[in-house]
């Protein structure tokens, strides 16, 4: 492979935590911006629930369509829980 084509990325984590009603919205508005590579929820104790990885370059329009049947799924799981931790991998080109 060719130095000259060779892309450095940047990687890191943040961490939020929401109430379990406001988990769709968030987790839509986050697919959005379109720099994550992974969410993972977990529960106020910090099991994880669910994780979901996103390929780099996804069509933003096309993931929340293609998630669709999780954010369904994300949607009755609030309804359960009081509070929910949303760990967010980002990534950035160099």
């Amino acid at each position: 492979m060719n130095k000259k084509n060779e892309k450095k990325e940047r990687t890191w984590t943040e961490e939020i935590e929401i109430d379990g009603g406001e988990l769709v919205k968030k987790v839509k508005e986050l697919f959005k911006e379109g720099n994550i590579r992974r969410l993972i929820i977990r529960n106020s104790k910090g099991d994880i629930l669910v994780e979901i990885p996103l390929t780099a370059g996804v069509v933003v329009g096309g993931v929340v369509t293609i998630l669709s049947p999780v954010l369904v799924a994300l949607g009755a799981m609030a309804a359960l829980l009081a509070k929910v931790k949303i760990e967010i991998v980002r990534v950035r080109e160099e």
